[in-house]
């Protein structure tokens, strides 16, 4: 599949600047690698530095131990965040706080 979308793309590519298509032959399309780079995955997101403080600042001391949901919902464990998902967001609602916990959800464990 990515390598007719390289043919693809190349043909398009040189149609465009106003090259002539047959000047380049389908065996340097294909033999040509398509390259990611490390910028384009996102970084992992950490519970404990990173999501965990988000949640004790609004869902302390309910949610934390002492508190009187934490034996239903604790909020110290990644494990209870992944099962709740969005849910948790009716007291989250700082965009970039949302955004991260979001990315946080959908790494895996």
């Amino acid at each position: 599949m990515r390598i007719v979308l390289g043919v693809v793309a190349t043909g398009l590519l040189l149609i465009e600047s106003g090259g002539v298509a047959q000047s380049v032959s389908r065996a340097s399309v294909v033999s040509s690698p398509i390259v990611t780079t490390a910028s384009s995955t996102k970084p992992r997101i950490d519970f404990d530095t990173q999501v965990k403080p988000i949640l004790e600042s609004k869902c302390m001391p309910c949610h934390f131990k002492g508190g009187k949901m934490y034996d239903r919902l604790p909020f110290d464990k990644a494990a209870t965040i992944r099962t709740l998902g969005v849910k948790l967001f009716t007291r989250i609602k700082a965009e970039n706080d949302r955004r991260l916990i979001e990315d946080f959800l959908t790494q895996t464990p």
